[in-house]
């Protein structure tokens, strides 16, 4: 197979010939017909995020493809059936707690070492290797509607944290890093879960009102200063208060933020943390106790999302609740992985994805 090799932390992604992946029992090959490339995918090939993986491997979480082969444990998929490859791997000896990897992208801990050494290549290729339980089968499609499915893998990201907030029809939610693409997809997915309205807070004014324009009127916009009116101008954008908060901030967000978004919850609000908000220096968010005690505050933290919400969001998009058209795509060919994570880095915002689809010569950009 043609692949995409990230051999060391450092140096750009290498085009050559691997083996093909061979079958096993409890596996499905899945030809990659798209791949998403994240925002940040510079920062984990380069190695300045220290994610947990070991080079030489193909890089790449989460693709949509078609079926190749399926193990003699397969009852429904069929070759040929397009598929939704789920990178979250769970280890299957501890239902409890799980050791989880994201394929080609990361371990979660080191005892999830293993389970990467196995499945080590992601979706920077022409083929891959996957546990049967992680891919879905998504229906008929147009190859070149590949690419808008790829917008799955940052739908189903907030998809997860909005399930695990219990968001209720009517409710109104807030969504803090909303300019990004996780964000600006939970959005997205809030809408189509029945909010009647969406507070999307990020700190750049263009990038807001590009979301408002493409999202529609139930969605309101708020820029984040840093200072002590944010939670104030969230209360008055969601004329009340905030039922549901979804925080899906990016690294580099500030502590004041956090707490700004936390602080717009109604009393009985619930807040669910996704970033990946860091500490720096002194400013690392404080769990405000007292505060969430007296207004009765659910707390809750996820990561990525229950194997069942696959099927739910790709009923949504069947549906026409979620659009995959909102969504803009730019397509690189395999040999050009290299400018695919460079455009990725520099043309981040709502509702962007850049897409990698191995089994195409060439594509113009724009």
């Amino acid at each position: 197979m043609k692949a995409a090799l990230l051999n060391a932390f450092g140096t750009p992604l290498s085009i050559e010939t691997l083996p093909d992946p061979v079958i096993g029992t409890g596996e499905v090959i899945v030809d990659v017909v798209a791949t998403g490339v994240a925002s940040y995918a510079h920062g984990v090939f380069s190695g300045a995020r220290n994610y947990l993986l070991e080079p030489p491997l193909v890089p790449g979480a989460g693709a949509i493809g078609r079926v190749r082969a399926v193990g003699p444990d397969s009852t429904r998929l069929a070759v040929g059936d397009w598929v939704y490859c789920d990178p979250t791997i769970r280890a299957r000896d501890n239902a409890i707690n799980p050791d989880t990897i994201l394929q080609g992208w990361t371990a979660r801990n080191p005892a999830a070492l293993s389970l990467h050494r196995f499945y080590h290549h992601g979706s920077f290729a022409t083929q891959m290797l996957v546990p049967t339980e992680n891919v879905t089968a998504i229906g008929d499609l147009e190859e070149r509607d590949a690419g808008k499915w790829c917008a799955l893998s940052q739908l189903l990201v907030p998809f997860g944290g909005l399930l695990a907030g219990e968001l209720q029809p009517g409710d109104t939610v807030l969504v803090n890093g909303a300019t990004g693409g996780f964000g600006s997809a939970g959005v997205v997915a809030a809408l189509a879960m029945g909010a009647a309205k969406v507070v999307a807070a990020g700190r750049n004014q263009h990038k807001l009102d590009e979301l408002a324009r493409l999202l529609g009127p139930r969605v309101s916009c708020v820029r984040m200063t840093g200072d002590v009116d944010d939670t104030r101008r969230i209360c008055e954008l969601a004329e009340g208060e905030i039922d549901l908060a979804l925080d899906i901030l990016p690294r580099g967000a500030s502590a004041s933020q956090v707490l700004a978004g936390a602080k717009a919850l109604r009393r009985g609000g619930r807040l669910v943390l996704m970033g990946g908000v860091r500490k720096t220096g002194d400013d690392e968010p404080a769990l405000p106790y007292a505060w969430l005690m007296h207004n009765e505050v659910t707390l809750r933290g996820q990561w990525m999302y229950p194997r069942v919400a696959i099927p739910q969001m790709v009923s949504m998009i069947r549906a026409g609740l979620v659009s995959l058209t909102k969504f803009n795509v730019t397509e690189f060919a395999l040999d050009d992985a290299n400018e695919a994570v460079a455009f990725a880095a520099d043309n981040a915002g709502p509702l962007s994805l850049v897409v990698i689809s191995p089994c195409r010569r060439k594509y113009t950009h724009g």
